[in-house]
């Protein structure tokens, strides 16, 4: 039988991992403790790992290496120390005099000193931080923050909210849950030759899927290849997906600090203006990252003519799949920055987006999330070093200026260890030639965005995400479009022969 290893997809984001490239994701939470909470919240928390960790196989397992790196490593059985993988901060008392800092920035500071901080692979990729000191909420509770980090090697998106499911609680009181005994992993110690052999079969299996695949791959291909010449609209043709991206303070080589930011805006209220304009509430999210951005790049003199176009991660995980794996890949929409007019911008929007719907609707089941590894953990490394080294991104035009995600999340109140949950902002991975990511998810009654910036790039990201709120003032001040088609039906109604293929292109955390 062919060895348990990781993905191709998975295993590219520890080769693409270097001190500049941190490849974890994970949120920021703020926690309100019950009025009269004694004692260190970090206690508590363990205590609810330590229930729960049976049912939390991804967070029960670590590498095991192939003889040389020849080939992806495999996930075996660990014991994690909680008191490693679970550990408190305290922030240092205010000086005398100075002013008042709310919870939320102190927080955000914290996490841009933590993030840059790599996981150690000899343990499972997590590592929770709690951190004390935060001033009291508004309704006179003790706060506190949470900062966790899971490795893209582990989870993706949808796989990080599974994991949340069961962890989170609805009430304040923990409840008891089902543990189910996972299959065990074998853990003992085997020979070179027996680990080469493993290896190779599994890249034999692989080829041999794709060899299996190949027809039906190419028929795809080639059908999506004469949707285009009849409707103009492959990869998003005519929507200005298809295009460089213009040149900004983002797309640079980044470094080893990073700048981390927040914002939180009224869900309800979105998913009204949604509604209003016969839009969908992920074109809501990429109208209020458009606005932000050309209000922070217009004031500083650098918003290009040109549109951006961001990077938008896209699910391939079929319904009900809750496997802590990646299965995700990427795709292009225009923001129509270069719109004045927050109306044209937001028709700009919905036509990028339902071209780039249509065009995913026929390629997903094509696009591959594993494949052969013989040799590519030593290709990837070298080029990822080489690229970073050269700084290759400060020369070269980039097909991306920013990446956007946005993650369905709990859209009712949740618990952690007995502790009101108030922000769930997401934290996520810039890389070269990207120096910024913007992560949202639907929490409780608001959108709540995660803004993590390269340092260097953008040291004043809390502005831009500040600009967040200047976005959707604009969005309230636009009247309402009433009949607006619905975005699948602005390809859909190209051809009356072959309707648009449709699809849920639900967009995951990176």
């Amino acid at each position: 039988m062919p060895m348990p290893q990781l993905s191709g997809l998975d295993a590219t984001f520890l080769y693409l991992e270097t001190p500049q490239m941190p490849m974890h994701v994970g949120a920021m939470h703020l926690l309100e403790l019950p009025e009269g909470y004694r004692g260190r919240y970090v206690t508590q928390l363990r205590r609810l790992y330590a229930a729960r960790l049976p049912a939390l196989p991804a967070l029960r397992r670590r590498l095991w290496w192939m003889p040389l790196n020849l080939a992806n490593p495999v996930w075996v059985d660990a014991a994690p120390d909680l008191s490693y993988h679970i550990v408190e901060h305290r922030l240092p008392r205010p000086a005398a005099g100075s002013p008042r800092r709310d919870a939320r920035t102190l927080l955000e500071e914290k996490i841009s000193l933590l993030h840059p901080q790599l996981l150690d692979r000899s343990r499972p990729l997590w590592r929770m931080h709690v951190i004390e000191g935060l001033p009291r909420s508004a309704r006179g509770l003790r706060q506190v923050g949470v900062y966790s980090q899971l490795h893209h090697a582990a989870v993706d998106g949808q796989a990080a909210v599974a994991l949340g499911n069961v962890l989170f609680d609805l009430t304040p009181e923990p409840r008891e849950i089902e543990i189910r005994p996972s299959r065990r992993r074998k853990t003992f110690r085997i020979g070179m030759v027996e680990m080469l052999r493993g290896a190779l079969g599994n890249e034999a299996s692989q080829v041999a899927h794709l060899v299996r695949r190949l027809p039906a791959t190419l028929g795809t291909l080639v059908g999506t290849a004469r949707g285009a010449l009849t409707r103009q609209n492959l990869l998003g043709q005519g929507s200005g997906n298809v295009t460089l991206a213009p040149a900004t303070p983002m797309n640079v080589t980044v470094g080893t600090t990073r700048a981390f930011a927040s914002a939180s805006v009224p869900l309800p209220e979105l998913k009204a203006l949604a509604r209003a304009h016969g839009a969908t509430l992920n074109d809501m999210v990429l109208m209020l990252c458009a606005g932000a951005l050309r209000t922070y790049l217009q004031h500083h003199q650098k918003l290009p003519r040109k549109s951006l176009v961001a990077a938008v991660p896209v699910s391939l995980r079929p319904q009900g799949d809750t496997r802590p794996d990646n299965q995700a890949s990427m795709s292009l929409i225009s923001l129509g920055t270069h719109l004045a007019d927050p109306g044209k911008r937001l028709a700009h929007i919905r036509t990028a987006s339902a071209a780039m719907k249509t065009t995913m609707g026929r390629m997903k089941s094509i696009l591959p999330t594993d494949f052969p590894s013989l040799g590519m953990p030593w290709l990837i490394e070298a080029a990822a070093a080489l690229y970073g080294k050269a700084r290759v991104a400060d020369r070269l035009a980039q097909v991306a200026n920013v990446v956007i995600s946005n993650v369905p999340g709990p859209q009712i109140p949740i618990y952690l260890a007995g502790a009101r949950v108030r922000a769930n902002c997401p934290t996520s991975i810039v890389v070269h030639g990207l120096a910024l990511n913007i992560t949202v998810q639907s929490f409780d009654e608001h959108m709540d965005f995660g803004l993590m910036a390269d340092a260097a790039a953008l040291p004043d990201v809390k502005t831009l995400a500040m600009a967040v709120d200047t976005a959707l003032d604009e969005l309230r001040g636009l009247p309402a479009t009433p009949a607006a088609p619905a975005p699948s039906a602005v390809t859909a109604k190209v051809s009356r022969k072959r309707p648009a293929s449709r699809v849920n292109a639900t967009r995951k955390g990176v």
